[in-house]
């Protein structure tokens, strides 16, 4: 599990659509399993890699069960619309994301949490060995975030799926990432696990902030803090 963070602005999200193969570099190659993706056809890339976008857009009034059956259409074939198979991967998909009860649901009618959850078990039915999110927590409270992570953690270390993610919350970043990349001014400036790149001197250089990193007491995970800028003697 991978966590891509950096500044806004900085090339995360458009590194993520280049890996997804929804826009082309202009220079050099995404391999996956050593295949260049320029050159997989849309429908098989599908159904090796799947990918939820930051903003992900639905059809005003489609319901969460028709949402996650669309993860099933890489694998249906022009003379067979739906199969038993199908129907297994999409239930499984949505009780696994905790939807199946909001199945006949719009989308427009969930809350925030419900509806990214409904989005992961999407891309869950696609059935892919690679996972690609980008922002999964965007406009979701700490629980609702904890909560999506929790379960994103889980697919990755359960099934072995490769989960690659771009994450704002930099200690989020840190406790739920095997490994994190960091991007700054639109190139990698460093790889690693979280505890060994994690730095005060890489917040100041990438981000621009002042922070104090430290283990957390219960199982060593980095931890930042900013540090508050001091106030002014005229401040009220």
């Amino acid at each position: 599990m991978t966590c891509i963070i950096g500044p806004n602005g900085s090339g995360k999200s458009t590194l993520l659509r280049a890996i997804g193969g929804l826009s082309r570099p202009l220079a050099g190659q995404v391999r996956l399993d050593g295949d260049d993706i320029s050159t997989i056809a849309p429908k098989a890339l599908a159904r090796r890699l799947a990918m939820l976008p930051q903003t992900a857009v639905a059809p005003e009034g489609l319901t969460v069960g028709d949402l996650v059956a669309r993860g099933r259409q890489p694998y249906q074939p022009w003379y067979r619309q739906w199969s038993h198979e199908d129907e297994e991967h999409v239930q499984a998909a949505m009780e696994r994301m905790d939807v199946a009860a909001l199945a006949g649901r719009p989308l427009d009618e969930l809350s925030g949490g419900q509806r990214q959850r409904a989005w992961i078990a999407m891309c869950l039915a696609q059935d892919t060995p690679v996972l690609v999110l980008d922002e999964p927590t965007t406009h979701l409270d700490i629980a609702h975030s904890v909560q999506i992570l929790e379960i994103v953690h889980a697919l990755a270390h359960e099934s072995g799926r490769t989960v690659l993610m771009v994450l704002h919350d930099l200690s989020m970043a840190a406790r739920y990432s095997d490994a994190a990349v960091v991007v700054a001014g639109g190139r990698v400036s460093a790889t690693g696990a979280p505890g060994e790149i994690v730095t005060t001197e890489l917040l100041r250089d990438a981000f621009g902030l002042d922070a104090r990193v430290y283990p957390d007491p219960v199982d060593g995970v980095p931890t930042i803090a900013p540090r508050r800028l001091p106030r002014s003697p005229s401040a009220t």
